[in-house]
């Protein structure tokens, strides 16, 4: 009659919306201007002009049926074209647009790839901290989430705790780089390591099973265009069995309108395997079509750049700030949150400590650690210059 795992998802909503939700009923009671919402990742930062100008184009010239018609399953394949061409001049590589599946965005793209790589039963790997949306995905999916912590001051990934990680029933790795939530950017070398033990389990799983069954690396890469000043290596040049998922929310200020995609680099018979199952998760899971307006969009604007220099703007007024009033943090190079060290080891009691001066981060005790917060500092830079006095304060009770 009921599904009580879906029931159980529903009642336990996530800790981010949860806060996102609690800052909307604060501005109303107390008015925007006092409340200070780091909770969720959704840009201050317009979208570009190009995206405008895009949309007036495709309203002025297309027809309603075709400007609003369902598009192919795979995507448009302008869209899909534009995508793989792109990545292609950043790259130098040589994709096409078999290599693209569009989706709805990254939510959309991280559980087709999972539903495509696993089955009931399997393991997925995911480094803690972590999006604390990839365990629904992946306990949904049938399989089990296995965190492995990353390095506990750098945060970088402990590659020898996920060898040590690994068992036969490892289907899969995800990884987002630059992180959700750390702003950590991977270094090609850590990468490189990751690649080389991932490629170890493989052969030993070969050897012993006659045939195939690689490890599946999900890069999962909303945040790849906001990077300060460091590489964010291609990582499907690094590991062959990668996936790459991605969507428009950040690059392009777009959350709200759910547009992204999954490249798999039809490399060999099994990629193709995977393509397939990603085509069929979408179906399964009824992400089939993603908005056609905003499939346009991307055909125009795959080229366009972030607006990097307002989130760096945005990550040293804060960062000064809180350097000044003692506390510490990750240096972040990339995206637009900082993982700041709360001031007692338990991040919630931290955090509810910091609602009395209308301060709201996210507690790290979703994210699959304690002890820290998340500050999104993807908001105006006026909010974060009128919560200054409240960082002080809330520092000054300690």
């Amino acid at each position: 009659m009921l599904n009580e795992t879906m029931y159980a998802y529903g009642v336990e909503p996530s800790v981010i919306r949860e806060i996102f939700t609690y800052a909307n009923e604060r501005k109303a009671q107390i008015g925007a201007d006092k409340v200070f919402d780091f909770s969720l990742g959704n840009p201050s930062v317009p979208a570009p002009d190009a995206v405008r100008a895009s949309i007036e184009r495709s309203l002025a010239e297309l027809t309603p049926a075709e400007l609003h018609g369902y598009t192919p399953a795979p995507g448009l394949p302008a869209a899909r074209e534009a995508v793989a061409a792109s990545l292609n001049r950043r790259f130098g590589t040589t994709y096409t647009s078999a290599d693209v599946f569009m989706t709805v965005g990254a939510a959309a793209s991280v559980s087709c790839a999972l539903r495509a790589v696993t089955s009931p039963g399997d393991e997925v790997i995911v480094i803690a901290p972590f999006f604390p949306e990839y365990r629904v995905w992946i306990e949904v999916a049938g399989a089990a989430c296995i965190e492995v912590p990353a390095h506990p001051e750098t945060f970088q990934i402990d590659v020898e705790a996920v060898r040590r990680a690994i068992t036969p029933r490892t289907a899969a790795i995800i990884i987002d780089s630059p992180n959700n939530p750390t702003g950590v950017v991977y270094p090609r070398a850590v990468l490189e390591k990751l690649a080389a033990v991932l490629e170890e389990a493989n052969r030993a799983r070969a050897a012993e099973l006659g045939h195939p069954q690689p490890i599946v690396l999900i890069s999962d890469e909303p945040y790849r265009e906001i990077a300060y000043g460091v590489e964010v290596p291609w990582i499907p040049a690094i590991y062959e069995h990668t996936v790459v998922c991605y969507s428009y929310s950040k690059s392009l200020s777009l959350p709200g309108e759910r547009v992204g995609w999954v490249l798999v680099p039809q490399v060999s018979e099994g990629a193709r395997r995977v393509m397939a199952a990603v085509a069929g998760a979408a179906r399964a899971l009824g992400y089939v079509c993603a908005p056609a307006l905003f499939q346009r969009v991307v055909a125009d604007c795959a080229d366009v750049p972030s607006d990097v220099a307002a989130y760096a703007r945005n990550r040293n007024l804060l960062t000064q700030a809180l350097t000044r009033f003692g506390y510490t943090y990750v240096e972040p190079d990339g995206a637009f949150y900082l993982w700041v060290r709360a001031l007692e080891d338990d991040a919630e009691a931290f955090c509810e400590r910091a609602r009395a001066f209308e301060l709201l981060p996210v507690p790290s005790n979703s994210f699959g650690v304690t002890g820290w917060v998340r500050v999104g500092y993807c908001v105006d830079a006026n909010v974060i210059e009128r919560s200054l006095p409240a960082w002080e304060q809330l520092a000054q009770t300690y």
